[in-house]
């Protein structure tokens, strides 16, 4: 009973699904091509450092930092506070998360403080 709960909330989330996929959707035995799977397998490991990355980046607020920093050389502190809608503080810890992955760098100008996307990583 449980599990028919179970699969009733999962093709709720899934309307287009109908229990009838589930069966020939997938494999009814388990044979794998080993030398594809070898192959691929080395080339996916190249991915594994991505996945900080893309954490940082799944967050929609730096998402737009980092866009807006695509569009302008640099920015200040408060232009990225202004911009996300934010306080100067939330905006630094933004910016610091995006230093400390090695997208951004900073400089300081006096009491200002500016960003900017860290080109080598990005294209790399």
């Amino acid at each position: 009973m449980a599990s028919e709960r179970l699969n009733d909330a999962h093709f709720s989330r899934y309307p287009n699904r109908t229990k009838a996929d589930t069966k020939t959707d997938t494999c009814n035995v388990f044979i794998y091509d080993a030398e594809k799977v070898s192959r691929l397998r080395q080339m996916v490991d190249r991915v594994r450092d991505l996945a900080p990355l893309f954490k940082v980046l799944s967050d929609e607020t730096r998402l737009k930092i980092v866009y807006a920093l695509t569009l302008e050389d640099e920015l200040c502190v408060c232009d990225v506070a202004a911009i996300i809608g934010s306080s100067t503080a939330a905006a630094s810890h933004h910016l610091r998360l995006l230093r400390n992955m090695g997208l951004a760098t900073y400089r300081r100008e006096g009491k200002m403080v500016f960003y900017r996307l860290q080109s080598l990583r990005l294209a790399s």
